[in-house]
Parts: structure tokens; sequence; C-alpha cells
């Protein structure tokens, strides 16, 4: 078994050299879902990026709830990994997967039957309904290879193994590519085709991923008289505790677009074309600051389980200088190449009011994204630390106040009302988190035995 760098040795250089596979991973996944929009903003049109946009915010609430939900989960096996106990950490894992598969089960369900609705009560527009009916049945066939996906990624970050994510990314990636470009171009799929990919994708990625995690864990050894049960109520119980305010957590931005959805709709489906856009964008950029978090997450969470508190405080600073010089890099590049990034999706002579709600967006919110990273390595400490019920209400403090300011000022003030509200939510949630934090309270949360 590899010893865990993240227990001892320079804490700027475990937790850079421990976030970077997480941000390329991540990067990757986000790339692999761009290049929907971009195959069907280039080769199909503007009301195909516009369907894919409608059906984004709904896709990636269950995307992230995929992600929180393993983050949280593997604050279990962290914790235990760290503390030596790996036949309990085995138990965190397999009781994780086990619940998750269920829960991705009776999502699916709930997907199949009710997207139509959701999207009508969204008032997405007449014109592209059909093709977002379309791309979400799809897409929920494939949702629970996507839970898996991701929860297998969160296992493999929690052992501290965040290289083979990336690994796995790289290839869903290149393979959704090739797959997306043939879909389209070749067979002429549209929007149907570039789902069908990424369900494909994850799919493959998703099964080779379970193969490598169940030989990995044969490496960790536990004590020959120690039995392994398959499923652990009081690890699911404690695990919950954790999971579901992990799942408001990383969901927080996805809720929030869905939440404002029926807001942009209502400016019809050339301001949605651009504003889908933009969002893609966003969220292609701050990966590098929710990767941060979830890897100081896991940083605070094997250093608590081996009594190493001051040790996880060093690391919660160190990751300051990481997000602060990730915001400013950002920054520059997108302040200097707007136009070029959202030309990528939208072509500026086809669809003028589409590319510029996307070059307005882009060029606002790129101003705010250490927010957002600052945020995301205070909550990710609570995590870590177990300690999720101040961090919780923090990030619904968020969720709040960028609804009720895109509902009651983007019909005064216009659209761009909708992503003001955006750097509004982070600041409060991080104020919250970071006040919380200061009390040192987090350090003494106990949530595993011994």
């Amino acid at each position: 078994m590899k010893e865990n760098d993240m227990l001892k040795g320079s804490v700027g250089k475990s937790l850079i050299l421990f976030a970077l596979p997480m941000i390329l991973g991540n990067l990757f996944q986000q790339f692999y879902n761009m290049v929907d929009s971009i195959v069907v903003g280039r080769f199909v049109g503007e009301e195909a990026l516009a369907a894919v946009g409608a059906s984004y915010s709904l896709t990636t609430v269950f995307i992230m709830i995929a992600i929180g939900g393993g983050m949280g989960a593997s604050v279990l096996t962290s914790q235990y990994l760290g503390a030596g106990e790996y036949g309990k950490m085995k138990t965190s894992i397999y009781t994780a997967l086990l619940t998750f598969l269920g829960l991705s089960i009776v999502l699916t369900m709930f997907g199949l039957v009710f997207n139509p609705a959701i999207l009508s009560a969204l008032k997405t527009p007449e014109n592209i309904f059909a093709d977002a009916v379309l791309y979400l049945q799809i897409y929920f066939m494939g949702l629970p290879f996507l839970f898996m996906y991701n929860i297998f990624s969160s296992t493999f970050n929690a052992l501290g193994e965040s290289r083979i994510p990336l690994y796995f990314l790289i290839f869903s990636s290149i393979l959704n590519v090739f797959l997306d470009l043939a879909f389209v171009l070749i067979f002429g799929m549209g929007v149907a085709g570039v789902a069908i990919a990424t369900v494909i994708a994850q799919g493959v990625s998703a099964v080779i991923s379970f193969a490598v995690l169940m030989r990995r864990l044969k490496s960790y050894r536990e004590k020959e008289e120690e039995k392994v049960p398959l499923y652990d109520v009081d690890m699911l119980r404690r695990g919950t505790a954790i999971a579901i305010p992990s799942i408001i957590q990383q969901s927080i931005v996805s809720i929030g677009m869905l939440l404002v959805q029926s807001v942009v709709n209502s400016f019809g489906s050339a301001a949605l074309a651009g504003y889908s856009a933009g969002m893609r964008v966003e969220s292609f950029c701050i990966v590098p600051m929710i990767s941060t978090g979830n890897a100081v997450s896991t940083f605070t969470a094997q250093n608590l389980g081996a009594r190493q508190v001051e040790r996880a405080r060093k690391g919660y600073r160190a990751s300051y200088g990481i997000v602060f010089a990730m915001a400013v890099l950002i920054c520059l590049l997108l302040q200097a190449g707007h136009d070029l990034v959202i030309s990528a999706f939208i072509d500026a002579g086809k669809g003028a009011e589409a590319f510029s709600v996307g070059n307005g967006y882009v060029t606002f919110i790129s101003w705010f994204f250490v927010l957002i990273g600052l945020k995301a390595c205070t909550d990710g400490v609570l995590r870590g630390a177990g300690d999720v019920k101040v961090y919780m209400l923090a990030n619904l403090v968020n969720l709040a106040i960028r609804v009720l300011v895109a509902n009651l000022c983007a019909p005064v003030f216009g659209i761009q009302a909708v992503w003001y509200a955006v750097p509004m939510g982070w600041a409060a949630n991080y104020l919250i988190s970071g006040i919380w934090y200061l009390t040192g309270r987090w350090t003494k949360k106990k949530i595993i035995s011994g």
C-alpha cells in the first residue's frame, strides 16, 4: 500500500500535489459537457444550443447530487484511512456504493416521468421544448452510470489516489468528443446524439472504475480478526448527516441555476442560448476552486483522523494562496479573450443577441471567482471535520440571495440582474462559514470512534 503523503511533509506541497489531479480531472469532466454545447451550437444551431442549455441546469443538479454525496460519504473513508482502520474504511465505501446505486435508480425513474413537467414549469420556450425533453430522457437513462462514476471518483480521492480519476476522466472526455462528432456530423442525430455520446462515455468509464477500485481495495489489509460487512446502517446514518449538507453545498450553483431558469427563459431562446454559453464557461472556470475545496476536505478529514489539528489548519491557510493565484490567472485570461471563448459556442454574425448575453455574463463574473474559491475551501474544512450545520446554512443563504435577487430584480433591471446575484451569494456564504471556522469548534467534532 502506498504511504499517504497528506499526513506528513510540506503542507502546501501535499495539498497542491493532491489537488492538481482533481482540478485537471474535473476540468476534463466539464470539458466534455462543454463539447456537447459547442457541437450542437456550431453544427446544429442556436435553438439546439438553447435546448441543451435548458436541460443543463437540471442535469447539473443531478451531477452535483452525485458529487456532493460522494464527497460527504468519503469523509468517513478519509478519517478511517487516517486512523489506519482499514476494515471500517472498506465497509464505509461499500455502504456508500450500494446506497447511491439505489438512489440513482430512484432518481432515474423520477427524471423519466417528470422531466417534461419540470421543463414546462421552468417556462422553457416552445420552439426548443421537444429537443430539451428528448435530451433529458436519454440523459436520465444513463443516470446510474453518472452516479456510480462520481462516487468511484470521490472514493479514489478519499484514498489519496486523485490521479486515478484523472486518467478515467481523460479517457471518457476523449471518447465523448469522438462520439459527439460521429453522432452529430456523420449520423445527423443532433441533440439526441450528444446525449447518447455522454451516456456511453460515462457508462464505459464507470464499469472500468469499479474494477480498478475493487482491485485497489485489496491492497489495504484489515486486521485478521476484523469482519468487513458490506453494509452498515450506523455508517449510513453518520455518512448521510455529512452527505446531505455536502450535496447542498455542491449543488448550490446548479440549484440556483434551476430556480432562476424561468427568469432567463422569459427573455427568449436567444438570451437563453447566450446565458447557457456563459454558464458553461463559468462552470469550467470554477472547477479549480471547487476542486481545491474538495482537496481541503479530504486533507482535513485525514489529518483530523490522525489527530493532527494544526496540520489541518495549515492546509486551510495554504489553500488561500492556491485560490488567489488561480482566480487572478483565470480573470486575466477571460478579460483578454472573452470574445474568442463565447465564439466557440455562438457565431456572432448569426446570433448577435445570444453572443452579447454570453459575452456580458463572462466578462462580469470573471472578476469574482476568488469568492467561490474562498467559500469552497472554508466549506471544505468544515465538511472534512464533519461539522456541517453552519456551512449548510451558509449555502442556503447563498441560494436564497441568488434566487431572490434574480426573481425580484431581473424583471425591472434586465437579465443582467441574474448574474449580479451570483457574487453576492458567494460572499455571504464565505462570510458565514469563515466566522464559524474562526470559532474553532470544528476541531472538536468527532464522527468516527476510537
